[in-house]
């Protein structure tokens, strides 16, 4: 069923020695508060947002803005009335008619949706059966997200009419908690996730897409609406032999990492006639020392040029994606940041980065104009 290693060239294996291409200095670090921050995010949403980033950590969702000079303003904060809720993701998503909203996620299995405008909650979806440990917006209709669970499903979501549309789970579905989840930037079927069952699983809505349709129209309750389950993934890769927390699309391309020191990048091979079937193509490996415990997440520019990973030593490594051999663009240490890092947020350009950090603080990195 899953996909098997093909014989072919060696994967390129990038070099740990910093190219130099481009230099970043720590130009900020804030103290959110005692709680771990779990994610950071930028919003890709909207154009008019693109310096806006959010956070969560313990019950709070934060929103900030970067301005010149390193400034991070904070623009606002929505705290859960559960002071119980630990949050683990966020993402940006927005309504029909434009409003942003913050999506985020956690302990609890809800998601909250907040207007961002208004820092009220817009609408609340329950449906999961355990916490959620990632949601994605999809950018080609940023009213659609999708949530990786515990529970171990996958839900797709309609935020502007609170609708669940489908359920990636049951019998092809993964055997442990979800970690990760992606939709692919192009072809609006797909989306890919991995987890605790040490797979990645792609996944095609193509033959549900009349429920999504449907989803932007529905006028009755949520609760009515006939949600179907999507029991069988396209596709399976067994590429790593642990835990898989988080999974990212590269064009047709994934990236996906374990907790043994690396980001991979691979090809999947999908069988039109045989679903499920298949073969792995492995491309590339990205090093990165000292990440070898689960729940860190890397993070892309808009037209994922580079990948910024942070490890359990408060170090952060910059990865070229798309040069063959991998190119490490910069090695980002501080006397200071010693703490695990959770989560990366790359500005649109790339040329911000930030870390969210287990002991609670932000980090701001801005690229130094190079002589």
């Amino acid at each position: 069923m899953s996909g098997k290693f093909t014989l072919g060239s060696e994967p390129v294996i990038g070099l740990l020695t910093p190219s130099k291409k481009r230099d970043y200095r720590v130009t900020n670090r804030l103290q959110e508060g005692k709680r771990p921050l779990y994610a950071v995010v930028f919003n890709f949403i909207d154009s008019r947002y693109f310096n806006v980033f959010a956070t969560v950590g313990g019950n709070r969702v934060t929103v900030y803005q970067c301005l010149e000079g390193g400034v991070i303003a904070v623009l606002q904060s929505y705290v859960d009335e559960d002071k119980d809720e630990s949050f683990y993701t966020v993402t940006w998503a927005c309504h029909v008619d434009g409003t942003p909203f913050v999506v985020a996620g956690g302990l609890n299995g809800i998601l909250r949706v907040v207007d961002a405008g208004s820092e009220k909650i817009h609408k609340s979806f329950v449906g999961h059966g355990d916490s959620i440990n990632e949601i994605r917006t999809q950018p080609l209709k940023p009213s659609l997200v999708v949530s990786a669970s515990k529970d171990e499903s996958v839900r797709l979501w309609n935020v502007h009419t609170g609708i669940c549309i489908l359920i990636f789970a049951g019998a092809g579905g993964h055997r442990n908690e979800v970690l990760s989840v992606d939709f692919h930037p192009s072809d609006m079927y797909r989306i890919a996730s991995c987890g605790m069952d040490n797979t990645v699983k792609i996944w095609s809505m193509k033959e549900f897409w009349t429920y999504v349709e449907k989803s932007f129209t529905w006028t009755d309750l949520p609760s009515k609406f006939p949600t179907k389950y999507v029991q069988f993934p396209v596709f399976i890769a067994s590429i790593h032999s642990n835990y898989v927390d988080c999974n990212r699309w590269l064009g047709d391309f994934i990236l996906s990492k374990s907790v043994d020191n690396e980001i991979v990048l691979w090809e999947p091979k999908v069988k039109d006639q045989s679903p499920g079937e298949g073969s792995v193509d492995i491309l590339q490996k990205y090093p990165v020392p000292d990440c070898d415990i689960w729940f860190i997440k890397f993070s892309c520019d808009f037209h994922y040029n580079a990948a910024a990973i942070g490890n359990r030593e408060g170090k952060i490594f910059v990865w070229e994606l798309q040069s063959s051999p991998p190119v490490l663009i910069a090695r980002l240490t501080h006397a200071q940041s010693k703490s695990p890092i959770r989560q990366t947020a790359m500005s649109f350009d790339g040329s911000t980065i930030l870390s969210c950090c287990e002991d609670g603080t932000i980090w701001r990195w801005d690229a130094v104009a190079m002589s």
